[in-house]
């Protein structure tokens, strides 16, 4: 199995967006010493306690401060942005940092409708052109625009040795079908969608188009991941994101992730029960050995090629010792 990190760089209470900044730096970096394959770090727009609105911006920061990890933007939100930028972007980066970016693109806004409207005009129709964004994003990334194209005398400079690498995440058919169709990687975020997402990745695979860039079907499956040395410590640690994912839907988040103590005391009623019982089915909570089971049971029953890890707790300790009994249990016997 590999294994490799999704941050979302989150502020936790009664700290501040630039130690989570710098907590994302240093997870990366611990991340590369345990020998997981890669980090990617999401975007967010005015959502509370995520301190990471420029994935781009970050991946500059981590990729020189660490040397081999694959970094990488889970995702950057193609629908607000012209894919010619993101190309530049990229590149740049692929260029900084050789045969080590990953550029993942999603479709989702990441923010409030008047963060969306701050950002870009027409998102619903951006959203409707995305197969095509996509494919120009994809074709400025090869440099291989028709002849008889607008853009074929363009390059999206500077242009790279080794390209990076394109990702589509979702957590819907329409994405796998995407993915599938354009031959690309494909990430299903587990941790996020209520839908049945076995049969949304399976049919990724089965109906994969293979081009030049990508002969097989790659894909990976997004998990939320809480471990610790003792099965009721992790649960202990896991209160923290769950209260934290009741408070974001009340609008009562922005104070940052809880802690357990606050999560103890919070006082919950049928639904924010019934909530939390629903989010803990999707999560992997537990010792070491438990977790590996069930991260191998994903693996299997999802038949991906790589588990990505998110780890919210409240301490950025924690979380750091999350990933590292993980890696040691699982990365270990391979």
């Amino acid at each position: 199995m590999r294994l490799s990190i999704l941050d979302q760089s989150p502020i936790s209470s009664g700290t501040t967006p630039a130690q989570a900044l710098h907590e994302s730096m240093k997870l990366a970096q611990i991340g590369e010493k345990l020998g997981y394959t890669r980090y990617w770090i999401a975007e967010h727009h005015d959502l509370p306690a995520l301190a990471c609105s420029a994935p781009e911006v970050m991946l500059g920061y981590i990729g020189a401060n660490t040397e081999k990890i694959r970094i990488g933007a889970g995702a950057v939100l193609l629908p607000h942005y012209k894919p010619y930028k993101i190309a530049e972007t990229f590149n740049m980066l692929a260029t900084l940092f050789p045969n080590r970016i990953d550029l993942g693109i999603g479709r989702a806004p990441g923010g409030s409708a008047e963060a969306t409207m701050a950002l870009s005009d027409n998102f619903l129709e951006q959203v409707r052109k995305m197969p095509d964004s996509f494919n120009d994003l994809l074709h400025f990334l090869n440099n291989d625009f028709s002849s008889d194209h607008m853009y074929s005398k363009i390059s999206a400079s500077p242009v790279p040795e080794i390209s990076p690498e394109p990702w589509i995440l979702g957590t819907s058919e329409k994405s796998a079908i995407l993915a599938a169709e354009t031959g690309t990687a494909y990430a299903f975020g587990h941790f996020m969608s209520d839908k049945e997402g076995t049969s949304i990745v399976k049919n990724y695979i089965k109906n994969f188009k293979a081009n030049g860039r990508l002969q097989r079907p790659k894909s990976i499956v997004a998990v939320s991941a809480i471990c610790s040395e003792t099965t009721e410590r992790a649960k202990e640690l896991a209160l923290s994101n769950l209260l934290w994912e009741i408070q974001l839907e009340k609008g009562e988040g922005r104070k940052g992730v809880p802690s357990v103590e606050e999560a103890k005391q919070y006082s919950y009623n049928s639904d924010d029960k019934l909530k939390i019982k629903n989010l803990r089915n999707k999560m992997v909570i537990g010792n070491p050995r438990e977790v590996k089971e069930q991260l191998f049971e994903l693996q299997t029953s999802y038949e991906a090629d790589e588990i990505m890890i998110i780890t919210i707790t409240h301490r950025y300790e924690d979380r750091i010792q999350s990933y590292e009994l993980i890696a040691n249990e699982v990365l270990s016997d391979i």
